[in-house]
């Protein structure tokens, strides 16, 4: 897929409507190198992680995000992802070669509250393709 042109205020405006959610943590928009386009932690939140060690996530889940698209073809485009650790809950909402990252509590529903961030990215389920 070609680059596309997003347009990076808006994702922050975006990604601040994700963190009125009381259990959203962390929402931003990554590149494909995972470098913070737009958004950041909920204020007041105890990240957990040192900036390095945060950059370094970012970096490697944009790296997965880039690598899952070689399987588009045979088994579809990736709605989301989610990793279940014992201290949260990290996601990943492909869009166009840009990556948004949620960062929730470990107790979430990851299905309704993945459904519900992508009706706040502008996207309605049946339509979201990964694209």
């Amino acid at each position: 897929m070609d680059e596309q042109i997003l347009d990076v205020k808006e994702y922050d405006k975006k990604c601040k409507e994700i963190l009125e959610d009381p259990e959203m943590l962390f929402a931003g928009l990554l590149d494909g190198e995972g470098n913070l386009l737009a958004g950041g932690y909920k204020e007041g939140t105890c990240t957990r992680l040192t900036d390095e060690q945060h950059k370094s996530i970012c970096g490697e889940l944009a790296s997965r995000v880039t690598k899952r698209k070689k399987f588009n073809s045979e088994l579809g485009h990736v709605k989301y992802s989610a990793s279940r650790r014992e201290q949260v809950v990290i996601m990943s909402f492909p869009i166009y070669d840009k990556v948004v990252m949620i960062i929730a509590p470990p107790n979430i529903n990851i299905d309704r509250y993945a459904f519900k961030i992508i009706s706040k990215l502008g996207r309605q389920w049946g339509d979201y393709d990964g694209e």
